[in-house]
């Protein structure tokens, strides 16, 4: 079950969801539209270890905006800054963005109970396509949980993305121990 447009209104009431920079007119029948933050990153080296801290660099969408280019891999971020405290956020590219042939997650598109922070997207393209910050990026769809959760994730001793920026934030695969 997904929640409506009027759910989604009594949880932000409730306080059990939180998206700040909210705009009544970026609320769909069953999800919230999401906007592209004006930050961008790409990773510093062309080959990236997941037992290594790969680092990158963050740059600026011009106001004229920015080309993506096939084959490069982009980190970005939502404006928005977004907290569920009882439901499961998915994050999901727009029908108009997919229709460019952006992507905006390549595997990351569910949140978890407890998320806290701003979203990075994990861009790519099918063509050139230049893009702007602040246009409509995604949209968040919230499903509600089944039982009680032991331990929410911003409670988490190893949750490496809480509390995420209004910047794009690189892999933390090094963290884990493997």
């Amino acid at each position: 079950m997904i929640l409506s447009d009027l759910r989604i209104l009594e949880e932000m009431e409730k306080g059990t969801i939180k998206i700040t920079r909210y705009d009544r007119n970026c609320l769909g029948s069953n999800s919230y539209d999401v906007h592209l933050g004006k930050l961008l990153a790409m990773y510093d080296d062309t080959e990236l270890d997941a037992k290594k801290h790969n680092t990158i660099t963050h740059f600026d969408i011009p106001d004229d905006g920015y080309v993506l280019l096939p084959g490069a891999f982009y980190l970005g971020v939502t404006e928005e800054y977004t907290e569920t405290h009882e439901h499961v956020p998915f994050l999901e590219g727009k029908s108009s963005t997919g229709r460019l042939g952006i992507d905006i997650h390549a595997t990351a598109g569910k949140g978890d109970v407890g998320f806290c922070g701003n979203w990075t997207l994990e861009i790519s393209v099918k063509l050139p396509v230049r893009i702007y910050a602040g246009m409509p990026i995604g949209q968040l769809i919230y499903f509600p949980v089944e039982g009680e959760i032991a331990v929410k994730y911003n409670n988490k001793s190893g949750a490496k993305y809480s509390g995420q920026p209004n910047r794009p934030v690189e892999s933390m695969m090094w963290k884990n121990k493997f």
